[in-house]
């Protein structure tokens, strides 16, 4: 089967990559000259595990190609799949669907047979039967059906999730869709991986609500963890018991410095905006926005007070930039919060992440980069470990506080046990949700 791909971002080049090497013509399509450039030359533009590998297997293969023509991408295509941009819309926290309606006006003028144009992106509810009417009105001739597919892919992981997906979430209107649709999924049908099939509000709703829901638990752990800090309970303790009950889970139940990223600001802001434009507030949906930032102001707080009230003139080294480990995106990372703030108040502040140099040196100005946590933390006053990366959970913690001004850290993701801490050396600590010591 032959299917288009429209945009290149996260969403569109995983999905694409992944379509292939399930044995589909996979044409994908961008308008930025130089990330078609790197794509055509195998470079990925994105930090993704196994992406490069898989994309690379695929182009060879014959399977999968790259380029700025829209119309030769989608001649022929029984399946044209919308996955470009959905930003949050300034002024009003709307997704900005300028992106998708653009697309779908362009596709119409290209169809040259029957198919079904897919959503890809996230988007509020109702914009899948936009999309038909844009489509229906720039060409009244044109054969085609819509559906409505969201991504549920973890960034990081976002190989293994498309690959073993919980579900897939298709949502069309007529079974010449439904069709196209499943031989599309086939080879996840095949090895029994579910296909859910709903209306096209449906789908567009299960996105927003599965996106909401996750970022409520982070929330709530996460008041929960201050809770625990002015009572004397273990926030890991407490996760842990919640955890093991089946109706709850313990997956999402970490408590640390608030959610980021591409999905939840973008997705529970859009949702909060869909429940007022329908006379039904989302209220539980807008306190976890408004406590989250708060959450994010609350751990630049910790690290003052982990330096005795003041930054200025302190020299601070911060592990982990990203907003998650394994990525290299830095939207609505805690970490654009934290060290503006720390360098605002006249900190030294050395930064050290695996991957997120390529985003973070424009985003976070004023800011030295080093190439390991040892040369950040070395004369510093203080080290604070934002994200977690495998690289920074074994860390040489007497190393480290030995080489330090002052050995002082705040583990602001918990990975380390303040005994621990205390045995190497630091003589001030301070996590989320669970006893420090020596900042009092």
């Amino acid at each position: 089967m032959k299917i288009a791909m429209i945009g290149t971002g996260y969403v569109g080049l995983v999905s694409g990559v992944c379509f292939s090497d399930f044995g589909h013509e996979v044409v994908c399509v961008d308008k930025d000259p130089a990330k078609l450039e790197k794509l055509t030359a195998g470079e990925v533009p994105i930090y993704e595990p196994g992406l490069e590998d898989l994309m690379a297997r695929n182009v060879t293969a014959g399977r999968l190609s790259f380029t700025g023509d829209l119309a030769a991408a989608v001649d022929g295509a029984e399946a044209v799949f919308i996955a470009v941009g959905t930003p949050t819309r300034r002024g009003d926290g709307h997704a900005d669907l300028t992106y998708v309606m653009d697309a779908a006006a362009e596709i119409a003028g290209a169809l040259t047979g029957y198919a079904v144009v897919v959503t890809k992106s996230t988007v509020p509810v109702g914009t899948n039967r936009q999309v038909a009417e844009v489509i229906a009105r720039t060409r009244p001739d044109a054969d085609f059906d819509v559906a409505s597919n969201p991504e549920f892919l973890r960034e990081g992981a976002a190989i293994d999730d498309f690959m073993r997906p919980d579900r897939i979430v298709v949502g069309v209107e007529s079974g010449r869709a439904a069709e196209v649709m499943q031989a599309i999924y086939r080879p996840l049908y095949l090895r029994d991986f579910p296909i859910m099939t709903t209306g096209l509000e449906s789908a567009e709703m299960i996105k927003y609500a599965a996106n909401a829901f996750l970022a409520t638990k982070i929330t709530f752990i996460n008041e929960i963890a201050a809770l625990c800090e002015r009572t004397g309970a273990d926030v890991k303790m407490v996760s842990k018991g919640m955890g093991m009950d089946g109706r709850i889970g313990n997956k999402f139940l970490h408590a640390g410095p608030g959610y980021g990223g591409s999905c939840f600001p973008k997705d529970t802001s859009a949702l909060a905006r869909i429940g007022q434009e329908h006379g039904m507030p989302m209220q539980l949906t807008e306190t976890v926005i408004k406590v989250n930032a708060e959450v994010k102001r609350r751990m630049t707080e910790k690290v003052f007070d982990l330096c005795g009230g003041s930054v200025n003139g302190r020299t601070i080294a911060v592990l982990g930039v990203t907003f998650k480990p394994n990525t290299d995106d830095m939207r609505d990372a805690p970490s654009l919060t934290i060290v503006p703030a720390l360098v605002g108040n006249g900190a030294k502040v050395r930064v050290v992440d695996p991957q997120g140099a390529r985003e973070g040196k424009a985003l976070l100005p004023g800011v030295t980069w080093e190439d390991d946590p040892y040369a950040a933390a070395k004369g510093a006053d203080a080290v604070v470990l934002l994200t977690e990366w495998n690289e920074f959970r074994a860390l040489d913690l007497a190393r480290m506080a030995g080489d330090m001004a002052t050995p002082a850290m705040a583990d602001l993701r918990n990975i380390y046990a303040p005994d621990t801490v205390r045995e190497a050396g630091f003589t001030a600590y301070t996590a989320v949700g669970r006893a420090g010591f020596g900042t009092e």
